[in-house]
Formats: structure tokens, C-alpha cells, sequence
């Protein structure tokens, strides 16, 4: 007898989906979100190069081809870094400033803002070009020229967000919540600033790297 192909709108399916990822979330928290947390950042890097070669394809510009590595390499910095240290730092997050303190909401922000966000830029900076094979020199160069900038937008953009997620997101969706946000935040702010730099340099805007395969309404 034929079985019922069961289609994907139909509420019983999702409902049994998002179920049995909850399932999954609570059995094995740090490898869900890890998972989740790489597959997010290689189909956004893959959608903003989608959407950089459409703009260029509009303005007549020298097309790019679109880049297999970009995806993977936002894939590994996703599972093995933001996943893990995203689930950590929430958690620490619980301990260290527990609601029950005086000021628990504004010293999460400071921590989360000042502290962990310049680190995790600086990271997110220095594992993408390992991964392309960079120098140290390379690194640093980079360092210097776009990462306040960079800092200062993420600041601007992503403080409002994360206030909200540091203090009324249950922990255990923090991650969920801020990936989507974090697989077009970090880069998009370098590819502004890399983008105006270029731009003063003569640099055409097509020859930029990982920088710019990114969706860029990011604000």
C-alpha cells in the first residue's frame, strides 16, 4: 500500500521538527548548537555571495565566481568556535551575574560588550585568515586597519539586540537567537569598512576577499 508523502508546510511536521530538535538540544546542548551554529554561518556566507554576484551582475561589474571555501570556512568557525564558546560564555554569563544582584541587566551588557565581543572579533579575524592561509603579518595589517572600525559597528548595530538576549532569551536559545544576527554581523562590519577603504585605495570592489561575501544591510 502506498505511503502519504507528508509535505514540509504542514504543522504537524514542523511541530514534530522543532520537537525533536528541542530533543536534541537538551540531550546534547553544546554539539546542537555547534551543528546549528555552522550550517547558519555557511548558508549565510553562501547567500551574501549569492547576493554580491546579483549586485555585480546589476551594475555590469566583473562577475566573481562564487567561492565553495567561503562556506566552509564559516562552517568551521561556526561549529567549532561560535557554537562552543557562544554556549559557555551564556552560561557564565548565569554564575558569574545572577538576576539576583543589584544591576544584573546593565553589568551582563558591559561584560558582554567590552569584554567578550572585542575577543570574539578579534578571533572571528584571526581564524578566517588562518583558514585562507594568511601571514601573521597579514593578520596584523588587517588588525589595523578595519578592526576598531569594525568594533565600533558592531556596538552601534547589535548592542539593543544583545541586551535582549543576555537578559530575557532563556539561556539555553541564546545561541539560536544571536546566530542568525552573527553570521552577517561580524563580516558585514568589515565589509563596510574594508569597502570604504578600498574604495579610497582604487581598489575595485570585486577584488575583495571573504570580507565582502556578505549581505550588506546589516544595519
Amino acid at each position: 500500500m502506498p505511503t502519504q508523502s507528508v509535505l514540509v508546510r504542514d504543522p504537524s511536521f514542523l511541530t514534530r521538527a522543532l520537537q525533536q530538535y528541542l530533543s536534541l538540544l537538551k540531550k546534547y546542548p553544546i554539539l546542537t548548537k555547534s551543528v546549528t551554529s555552522g550550517l547558519l554561518s555557511a548558508l549565510g556566507n553562501l547567500l551574501s555571495q549569492a547576493l554580491e554576484y546579483r549586485k555585480n551582475n546589476k551594475e555590469n561589474s566583473p562577475k566573481k565566481k562564487i567561492s565553495v571555501l567561503g562556506p566552509v570556512h564559516f562552517a568551521i568557525f561556526g561549529l567549532f568556535i561560535t557554537g562552543p564558546v557562544s554556549h559557555y560564555f551564556y552560561h557564565l554569563l548565569e554564575v558569574l551575574l545572577p538576576t539576583t544582584i543589584p544591576y544584573c541587566l546593565i553589568k551582563r551588557l558591559l561584560l558582554e560588550r567590552l569584554i567578550f565581543a572585542p575577543a570574539f572579533l578579534l578571533l572571528f579575524y584571526v581564524v578566517m585568515n588562518a583558514l585562507e592561509g594568511k601571514t601573521l603579518a597579514d593578520v596584523q595589517n588587517k588588525l589595523k586597519t578595519s578592526y576598531w572600525p569594525a568594533m565600533k559597528m558592531n556596538w552601534k548595530v547589535w548592542t539593543p539586540f544583545q541586551f535582549i538576549n543576555i537578559n530575557y532569551v532563556p539561556v539555553q536559545f541564546r545561541v539560536l537567537y544571536s546566530r542568525p544576527r552573527k553570521t552577517v554581523s561580524i563580516p558585514g562590519h568589515i565589509h563596510d569598512v574594508r569597502h570604504k577603504q578600498n574604495e579610497r585605495e582604487g581598489i575595485p570592489h570585486y577584488h575583495m576577499t571573504w570580507e565582502t561575501q556578505v549581505i550588506r544591510n546589516t544595519s
